[in-house]
């Protein structure tokens, strides 16, 4: 320890001359004492000398540096493998040993070393646990784990309990080289190879689509299981989809199977892939597995509704069946099998007309809000048209027609088209339209203007817009199916028609989300280890995202059991961790109260549970050798466990490391100076006041 001044040192002496010379002034010649006079003068003199030169100092804003040496001990971290293939090799009576084994190891390496302790697996958590329940294994990831937090300390070595089996992140062997300190292993798990049967790995897509075909592809694997067979079976719901027999040739055996199936049921299809047991195999919990398939009905159902029979129906219906994505279905007005309400989309040929006025199928539409497609030609009733929509207005009479041409808009840009539409369109037979006036809306997007004759005029020919928040189009005329075989002799293809009426019913079924209140889960398809993830949105009357009012869910389990909820507001919508949940399909209802109006918004997930852990039952000590071997350390058994404190310390990894710590701080804010002038200025003053001078 040692005292800094700020300035010259010379200035020390400057202090002492003043607290003397002050002194000198108020008692070299001070007789007010008396006879005391010369006893006292010398001591109250040394007390304001000292008062005043103690004051100056501090006035030099002197420093006390102090240096602290702290001794730290090394670091060694301890962890613990907590995953499900543990449970493959240890029995009980063997856990219960091994615990013991390693609270002993805990208690002697906690003497001499700072010791932190982790369990690994899906995730890296502190303190070790002997659960074994985690249902996967991510080794890199512990490793990651140490290098963030200890990287920048003095890490000693780290030890790793472990079977070796990791089945998620990369190679531990590649991270574990970035702590750049010793590794010790614990090798625990059997490295012989069982006779055992494995569905190893199932292949297959989260999603199909109704009526398509999809692919499930399976690796089988056998150990000493040669001369052996099996079978092979994929169930649904307890209906066999599929069953092989599967020969197993030799004591290492792998095959891979592709297997297709039909998605001919809409919603989350559970499939149970299974192989039978063969006599003798060590485990048949990964004999098999069960996958879940979304299987959705991306299909349209279309409705061509026409006044009579005509070629422009055989048409549009050719175009349409091309696209699987629709299902179409041609009726006569006043003949449909089934109501309107039951379709997607809407053609209207030549309708309304004075034989069919179709109301009320124009009426459910309205109140549906289907999207739809007039078609107007020779039967159509133009007034009644008129009054079904405003989005195109003709004024004319049916008995007159003109041939016209379509040309196609520049400015158009709902969607996008071949160029070669533009430079064939015109090329194409003319439309038979009405003769008179052709109005539409301001808001109206034209597609196809008209060309009578040699003239280009402004009349639309073909216009799409929206109406009381239903998409609709209007074409002004018939004859469309004459289109079709033209594009057909010039191209030897109908892909200008079908791209150009086909991207328009594409454009008017889109379907925008108008809803007030959403809920929508943050994926369909979770892992029995991942939390459950919900959002919600509400929208104000302005469609502004708003969370003012509380919200609740429920999710319901295959069972029928709920499990509520209660949302949490983020800055303007709703979220919900509802945590993890175990394997199958649960559908989930949001809920909440907009001004007196109940609100609801629902959907689901599915879970599914995770198997990787059963799949491996062999220990990989080859692994956990490399990896100890690379970077310095050494194999241990559980049986010498015990040893490892005393190797680490004989070899000398972990060493305390000593800190220098230089502390300073300004001798004014020190409180004894304060009371030690305290003292000094209250003797002077005590003194002179008893002694009768003050």
């Amino acid at each position: 320890m040692n005292i800094i001044f700020q300035y010259p040192l010379w200035f020390v002496f400057i202090c002492v001359l003043v607290g003397l010379l002050y002194a000198l002034g108020m008692y070299y010649k001070d007789s007010r004492f008396g006879e005391q006079t010369k006893k006292l003068n010398p001591i109250l003199g040394t007390l304001r000398f000292l008062t005043v030169t103690i004051i100056c100092l501090l006035l030099l804003d002197p420093v006390m540096r102090a240096t602290i040496t702290e001794k730290k001990a090394p670091i060694v971290v301890l962890a613990q493998d907590n995953s499900e293939s543990l449970l493959q090799s240890m029995d009980s009576t063997k856990r219960a040993e091994y615990k013991n084994k390693m609270e002993k190891l805990r208690q002697s390496l906690a003497a001499k070393y700072d010791l932190k302790v982790y369990s690994f697996g899906d995730e890296v958590r502190e303190g070790i646990e002997y659960s074994y329940k985690d249902k996967v294994t991510d080794i890199s990831r512990f490793f990651e784990e140490i290098y963030d937090v200890f990287s920048n300390q003095n890490l000693g070595t780290v030890i790793l309990a472990t079977d070796g089996i990791y089945n998620q992140g990369n190679n531990p062997v590649y991270f574990g080289n970035k702590l750049n300190v010793p590794i010790f292993s614990i090798a625990l798990g059997d490295t012989i190879p069982k006779k055992d049967l494995i569905l190893k790995k199932v292949y297959n897509n989260q999603i199909a689509y109704l009526g398509d075909k999809f692919t499930i592809q399976t690796d089988i694997a056998a150990y000493n299981c040669s001369g052996a067979n099996t079978r092979l079976t994929i169930k649904r719901g307890g209906r066999l989809l599929y069953d092989a027999a599967v020969n197993i040739d030799n004591a290492d055996f792998f095959s891979t199977k592709e297997i297709i199936l039909d998605a001919d049921a809409v919603g989350v299809q559970r499939y149970t892939i299974s192989l039978s047991t063969v006599n003798g195999e060590v485990s048949i919990a990964n004999n098999s597995k069960e996958i879940y398939i979304d299987v959705l009905d991306a299909r349209q159902r279309i409705l061509l509704l026409a006044e009579s029979p005509h070629p422009d129906i055989a048409a549009l219906r050719r175009m349409i069946s091309t696209n699987k994505n629709y299902e179409v279905e041609v009726a006569y007005a006043g003949k449909m099998k089934e109501p309107v309400a039951k379709y997607d989309f809407v053609v209207l040929h030549q309708l309304p007309s004075k034989k069919s006025p179709v109301t009320d199928v124009l009426t459910t539409i309205k109140n549906q809000k289907i999207p739809h497609w007039y078609i107007v030609g020779t039967l159509s009733d133009l007034s009644a048209l008129n009054q079904a929509q405003s989005l195109m207005t003709i004024n004319g009479r049916l008995n007159q027609t003109n041939d016209v041409e379509g040309v196609l808009n520049p400015d158009f840009k709902s969607f996008t088209l071949n160029p070669k539409m533009g430079e064939n369109v015109y090329k194409f037979p003319p439309l038979s339209t009405p003769f008179g006036d052709f109005k539409v809306r301001a808001d109206a997007e034209i597609l196809l203007t008209q060309k009578i004759g040699t003239v280009n005029t402004n009349y639309p020919l073909l216009a799409l817009g929206e109406e009381r928040g239903v998409k609709m189009a209007v074409l002004g005329g018939e004859g469309i199916w004459k289109w079709r075989i033209f594009d057909h002799m010039q191209h030897k293809n109908f892909d200008l028609f079908d791209e150009l009426y086909g991207k328009i019913i594409q454009y008017l079924g889109t379907k925008e989300d108008k809803r007030r209140f959403r809920a929508f889960a943050g994926s369909n398809l979770y892992n029995e280890n991942e939390k459950i993830i919900i959002d919600a949105e509400l929208y104000n009357e302005n469609y502004e995202r708003i969370n003012d009012p509380d919200a609740t869910l429920e999710i319901t389990n295959e069972s029928g059991k709920k499990f509520p909820y209660s949302f949490n507001r983020t800055s303007n919508s709703y979220t919900l961790n509802a945590g993890m949940f175990p394997a199958g399909v649960y559908k989930f209802e949001a809920k909440t109260t907009l001004k007196g109006e109940i609100l609801k918004a629902g959907g689901q997930f599915t879970v599914q549970s995770i198997q990787l852990e059963i799949f491996e039952t062999t220990a990989d000590h080859r692994l956990l050798n490399l990896l100890s071997s690379k970077n310095g350390g050494q194999v241990v058994y559980p049986e010498n466990m015990e040893k490892l404190a005393e190797m680490i310390n004989t070899k000398g990894f972990a060493k305390p490391v000593l800190y220098d710590t230089v502390k300073t701080q300004s001798l004014i804010h020190l409180k004894w100076i304060f009371f030690l002038l305290l003292l000094l200025l209250t003797a002077e003053w005590f003194m002179r006041r008893y002694f009768g001078a003050y």
